[in-house]
């Protein structure tokens, strides 16, 4: 992907989870996410401050967390959640869609990971699809695996992925792990959730690190 085809594609799944918000009942954003301790309202939240948040904000911030970058960031999703109404952060979430904007020290395919992974971390628990497009996941994964930020090379170390829906694999392990591009992204990204449509020997092995 070059920089146009990635903003492009950054932009589709905002959008495309943006549609799904518009369809969230009242009381399925007081529901929790997949990330801990977070409402989709919360996570929403998070998803509005990224590409909203000055170089100078994050620094005090952080500063502010006694430089816990984790910290931070949760603060930083709650003071907005309680800040703003629901149709507000739907309204700034489709807003900021085409925004190219990164948070202090993201890389440019960063918001590429983080919106395809929220978006699951977000419909998953309250049973709605958001389907995970090889073509968006792959790249995405690969990024993800490239880089320790994500813990992915360590927690994958010795398997052998593959994909089932488009032609892609990484690793020379001999345990292999079989599965759609999308799922394998969550399962590199922590997310135990995309175990399930996971098959091969090397499942055992990633439940066991999950």
């Amino acid at each position: 992907m070059d920089d146009a085809e990635l903003h492009t594609a950054i932009e589709s799944e905002r959008l495309r989870l943006a549609d799904v918000l518009d369809e969230l009942a009242p009381e399925e954003w007081d529901d929790e996410s997949l990330c801990t301790g977070w409402t989709v309202k919360t996570l929403v939240a998070h998803l509005t401050l990224t590409s909203r948040i000055t170089r100078l904000e994050a620094l005090r911030g952080v500063v502010a967390a006694r430089f816990d970058i984790n910290a931070f960031i949760d603060r930083a999703a709650r003071a907005r959640a309680a800040q703003y109404s629901v149709p507000e952060l739907v309204s700034q979430f489709r807003e900021s869609a085409g925004w190219t904007k990164r948070p202090m020290g993201a890389k440019p395919l960063d918001p590429f990971v983080d919106i395809q992974v929220h978006g699951q971390d977000l419909t998953r628990p309250l049973r709605r699809t958001l389907p995970m497009a090889p073509e968006h996941a792959v790249p995405a994964l690969g990024f993800v695996l490239s880089t320790s930020f994500y813990g992915a090379p360590k927690r994958l170390a010795g398997l052998h992925l593959v994909a089932t829906d488009t032609d892609w694999s990484h690793g020379e392990g001999d345990r292999e792990l079989r599965g759609p591009a999308g799922d394998l992204l969550l399962v590199a990204t922590g997310r135990a959730t995309g175990l399930t449509a996971l098959h091969g020997e090397g499942v055992a092995d990633l439940v066991g690190r999950l």
